[in-house]
């Protein structure tokens, strides 16, 4: 979450109007994450997210985004519902950005994870990829495979200056996994960044995921690596096979992952480590200036991308 567009009395005034919340008590931004404008808003009927789609955003995904959640979360998926206004809708503008208000969550993000942390998330995301399945809506995965190759094309030219040698290894990388992605494998709804800034807690259980702008249809097992990269690796880049351990145990315990989904993780886990190193690099060389949100280190996640090159089988990540 971030703060791109600032919002004035009288626009949010005449946006409230709409909604059956009352009036605005306090709002305030929220200087986290790299996407849209977030506002944490108080009405005199309680406390909501306020979010303003920025650039980034495509207009067309949003019944996708906004309906995700509303099924998730009646499927008992913890996880923010969408405000609906007086006219029964969940979307409509305020300052010139499409923007939507969505039901706050109990419960802080673990600045320090641990394996119990690990176990809730592996636990969560089986049942998220559970109850997605009879989700009609469908969207494509723009940062997938073919994705990352035109978004490196877009910032190639400085990822050099970024680290010595880096455009040649990601053109390296780019190259093998498009021959080796895999195919076949389980497939449906995705969050695609859970991230620790993206799951809340309150003590030992997990009370909320959030953030499902980047979510998608793609491999199940793909949102699983992108957990592997997220939650499993200390601040010294070292790999915490504990933690991995106890997250693949907890959801295959609610989903059981197929013989191919585990042979495919240490590729689809170098896969998710390009994706997150292909997306800071292009924030890294391309800042918005008045953004409250600092670009996040790229090279963090080449030295992920390089851990899982070395891995040869799942055993590496705590599976038997």
């Amino acid at each position: 979450m971030a703060v791109y567009t600032a919002i004035d009395d009288d626009s949010l005034d005449a946006f409230l109007g709409a909604y059956d919340v009352g009036e605005a008590v306090s709002v305030k931004g929220i200087a986290e994450g790299v996407e849209n404008s977030n506002y944490l808003l108080m009405t005199e009927s309680g406390r909501f997210i306020l979010t303003l789609y920025e650039k980034r955003v495509d207009p067309a995904d949003l019944p996708f985004f906004l309906g995700l959640m509303d099924h998730l979360a009646a499927k008992g998926v913890p996880c923010p519902t969408p405000i609906q206004g007086k006219d029964g809708q969940v979307l409509r503008t305020l300052c010139e950005r499409p923007a939507a208000m969505i039901s706050y969550l109990d419960g802080v993000w673990p600045k320090r994870i641990q394996p119990f942390h690990c176990a809730g998330l592996g636990a969560a995301l089986a049942e998220l990829h559970l109850a997605g399945a009879d989700f009609t809506i469908r969207r494509a995965n723009s940062l997938s495979l073919m994705g990352w190759g035109t978004l490196f094309e877009r910032c190639a030219a400085d990822a050099d200056a970024v680290s010595p040698g880096l455009r040649g290894e990601i053109e390296r990388e780019l190259e093998h996994l498009s021959k080796a992605w895999p195919s076949g494998l389980p497939d449906g709804v995705i969050h695609a960044d859970l991230f620790q800034d993206n799951v809340f807690f309150q003590k030992e259980r997990l009370t909320g995921l959030i953030d499902f702008y980047f979510a998608c249809n793609d491999l199940l097992a793909y949102d699983i690596a992108i957990c592997l990269n997220a939650w499993c690796f200390e601040i010294d880049g070292a790999f915490n096979i504990t933690k991995a351990r106890q997250m693949l145990r907890a959801y295959r315990h609610v989903r059981p992952l197929s013989e191919g989904e585990l042979e495919a993780l240490p590729l689809l886990a170098r896969g998710a480590a390009l994706r997150f190193l292909l997306t800071r690099l292009y924030d890294w060389v391309n800042q918005v200036e008045g953004a409250l949100v600092k670009p996040k280190d790229p090279l963090e996640f080449l030295e992920k991308l390089r851990f899982h090159r070395g891995v040869t089988g799942p055993g590496a990540y705590g599976l038997d």
